[in-house]
Formats: C-alpha cells, structure tokens, sequence
C-alpha cells in the first residue's frame, strides 16, 4: 500500500516479543476499537484463530515453505490469501451505488440516503475479467488504520494490504443465467461489508447471489471516483440509543435494497451513476427465495429485518446479541417477540443462552428463544471469541506469521484476538452450516447437519 509508514511501535530497538506484547496487551485493553461495540454495545470482544492451522489447505496450501524462522520482524504490507470457496461455480462481483429518494440526508451530494452495496454471484463466461480486489483503495486505508499505529495492534501502518489482496471473484462479468435464491448480509457495528467476503463467495459458488451493505455514516464506505465516509467514531463506545437508531436505519437500508432488487429484477438499471451492470443479473435474481444474515450488530439487523419485511423468508444472527446493550438492555422488539419464519442463532463461545447465572449470558436470545414461532436452531462455534465469524480469523493469522515468523506468543496474541479454534476448521463449519441452513430454508433441501451434534463437526455443538 502506499500508505505504508513507520509508526512508533515499530522502532528497530524493540524486539519482536516485545512488539507482540505491546500489541496483545493494546488489544486487551484500549486497542481494538473497531468493534468493539459490534453487536454487544458497552462490551469489549474479541473473536478466534489458531496460527497452527494457518498451513492447511484450505486457507493456504503453498504456505508451508513460505514461513520464517524466528528473527527480527519483516515489516511489510502483507496481501492476504482468502480460502477457497467450496462451490463448483465460478465467481462473479459487481459494486452498486444506490439513492434512496425517500429519506434525505443532507451530508450527501444527491441530498438523500446513499448506499453502497455489492452482488456476490454465479458467473458465465468472464473471458479476461479481472479478479475484484478485496478493499477499495481509501476502504483499506480506513480498516488499516483501525487496527495499526500507536493504538492499534503494534504494527506499522500499511501493514494490512487489503486494497492489493484479491478475491476469487471477477469484476462485473455476466451472472449464470439460471435463477439464484438472494441472501442479504449486513455486517458488524462499524465493521466494512468486505469484511465477511469468505463467506459471501462461498455462498456464491453454491449458487447463492449474496447481496452485502454498507450502512452510510456507521460502517466506512467509498462511493465511485474516491468519495469516502468514514463512518462511525470509534472513540467512544455507542451507547444504547445509537444502537437502536443504527438497527432502525440498517432496517430501513435493508428493505430499500430489496426494493431496488426487485427492480433490478425487472429490467432497470439501478445503479444511481448509470454504470453498466453485468448481464443475467435481471434474470438471475430468484426473489421468491430471500434470506438474511448479520454479524454481530448485522444479526440483530436480520432479524429486525425479518420482523418488519416478510419479503425475507429465514434469517441467521452471527453471534449478535439482540439488544441495544448486552449488559443494560433494552431489549429489542425481535427478542420480546420472535418470529414466525426460521431462524438461526449461531453463537461464538462467548454467547450463551441457558444458565442466567454463568458467564456469556444473553438475555436476548433467551428471549427471543421463548419467543420464537417459527422453525429455530442455536448452534455453538466451540473455542471461539466474536471475530471468529468474519475473516479476521485468518487475516490475523496471516498477518503475524508474515511478518512476526514462528514466535510461540503468536498462539497468545491469536487466542486473545480471535480464539483458539483452528481457522481451518472454523471457516469450513461456518460454511457448512450457513450453507445447509439456507439450502434447507430457501430450497427446501433437508440437511443432516441440521438434525444434532455431528462427528464431522465436533466444534459445533446444538443448545436445545
């Protein structure tokens, strides 16, 4: 990136154990601001990843010869290696700007609500099409700079070099022309819409068409020609106001973004600059068969989506709590209610709702548990903290290996990040169970997995 530059963690006088505790002990205190209020407001967590499993084929089957010894750090902007999707199908992207003419906002040069959104899709024939980038360049810079400098994780800034990192997906070419079901996604409390990226491809290459949001001035977003919003401050941590007026207005950015997909559907060009859109994207979009999930305040926003639109038939909750506080409350009006369409609960090991007196609990998915009419199901992702469900459980991982080498404190700085659970294995049960939830909700296709704890997934454990 060409932002990278020295900050003051880095002087050539610390060592590399130094500079890792300075950044596990950052990271437990002041340090990991983006977040922290993603989806558990007033409450700081970390989420998982092992750096034993970071060889695995899954994540990087050339990673074995690539690591270092034990030395002084490499510092450099390290490009990541996202996991291969699981589908058979090749992946396409494409990146919508949107205006919603009905809610003003000021801020914005049009005067109204601008969204950013991008399609996650089966793709035809692509040609020479280009692999899409991971981040936009002033994007990247934004999430870097989250997680680096003097009250970062001890690294220089430009460490994270999300912009040069590629997906497996290619730009704007032409979708399968076949009818796909459509799942929403909206992410973390100021968290980027890039930041589940593993997950929407997968989806995609199983013939999902995955739709992921930015929530204009909470999550950063760039819009074309390099218009950027940074979004939320990350200074102070929300308070429950702010996290019941971000549900409300993700809610009402999610039912636009619906509208808009019906539209699309339609044969109109959506995008608010007139860009040429891929073809088959009309015909692609199987609207009867609409899902949605979330991480963390992104599952709180499915949810309240599905109270509100019953265009969005089952819906998954990434291990966000359902209130506008987890300590305080109050709790949402989905938590007191439920629904009457399926939906799933999949949690970290951090979240749980059975025992009132032990650690973890959540009061809301208690709630919302009784509550509940329609099909429901609340999994555990065992050895896990929140992170684990977005891919930071392998970009950590990646990132001090390359340039920190084989330091044994890696593990400790890991498991305080992220967890303990192997990112190998954490990213295929995620897939897994995402999947097989969506293919039995959406496409009526029944799943094993679904029916109780498996050998295959010993990590994933069924709370009844």
């Amino acid at each position: 990136m060409t932002n990278f530059r020295p900050s003051s963690p880095s002087s050539p006088n610390l060592t590399r154990r130094h500079l890792l505790r300075a950044g596990l002990a950052t990271g437990l205190t002041a340090g990991l601001t983006a977040g922290l209020t993603a989806g558990i407001t007033g409450v700081a967590q970390a989420r998982p990843v092992d750096p034993d499993a970071a060889t695995t084929d899954l994540l990087d089957p050339a990673r074995a010869g690539r690591l270092r010894p034990q030395g002084d750090p490499d510092f450099h902007p390290v490009k990541f290696r996202l996991p291969q999707p699981t589908g058979r199908k090749a992946l396409g992207t494409t990146a919508i700007h949107l205006i919603d003419k009905s809610r003003p906002d000021p801020s914005m040069p049009s005067g109204q609500r601008e969204l950013m959104i991008s399609l996650w899709y089966p793709a035809g024939m692509f040609g020479q099409a280009p692999l899409a980038k991971y981040m936009p360049p002033r994007t990247a810079v934004e999430v870097d700079d989250t997680w680096t400098g003097d009250y970062g994780l001890a690294l220089p800034s430009g460490s994270f070099d999300f912009a040069n990192t590629e997906t497996h997906a290619r730009v704007d070419v032409p979708m399968q022309r076949l009818r796909h079901p459509v799942v929403l996604f909206s992410p973390g409390y100021q968290y980027s819409r890039f930041v589940n990226t593993a997950q929407a491809e997968d989806l995609a290459g199983r013939g999902y068409v995955v739709v992921t949001m930015d929530h204009s001035h909470e999550t950063p977003v760039e819009f074309p020609g390099g218009r950027f919003l940074p979004g939320a401050s990350t200074e102070e941590p929300a308070e429950p106001a702010d996290i019941r007026k971000a549900v409300e207005t993700r809610t009402a950015d999610a039912q636009f973004v619906l509208d808009q997909l019906e539209r699309l559907a339609g044969g109109e060009n959506i995008d608010a600059d007139g860009k040429d859109l891929p073809g088959g994207l009309a015909e692609g979009l199987d609207l009867r068969k609409v899902g949605m999930f979330g991480f963390a305040l992104g599952g709180y926003t499915a949810a309240n989506t599905m109270l509100e639109d019953e265009r969005v038939l089952a819906g998954l909750d990434l291990d966000g709590t359902l209130q506008d506080d987890r300590l305080k409350g109050p709790l949402g009006e989905v938590a007191e209610k439920g629904l009457d369409r399926p939906f799933l609960l999949f949690g970290s090991a951090e979240t749980q709702r059975t025992d009132p007196g032990a650690e973890y609990y959540d009061k809301s998915w208690a709630s919302f548990w009784a509550a509940q009419r329609g099909g429901k199901l609340n999994l555990t992702l065992a050895s896990t903290k929140q992170r684990a469900f977005t891919d930071y459980q392998f970009i950590f991982s990646q990132l001090f290996h390359d340039i920190y080498g084989e330091d044994p404190i890696i593990t400790s700085v890991m498991k305080a990040l992220v967890g303990s659970a192997k990112p190998a294995r954490s990213v295929l049960a995620q897939r897994e169970y995402v999947a097989a939830f969506f293919d039995q909700t959406l496409r009526r296709r029944p799943s094993l997995l679904l029916r109780g704890d498996s050998a295959k997934f010993p990590e994933v454990r069924f709370t009844r």
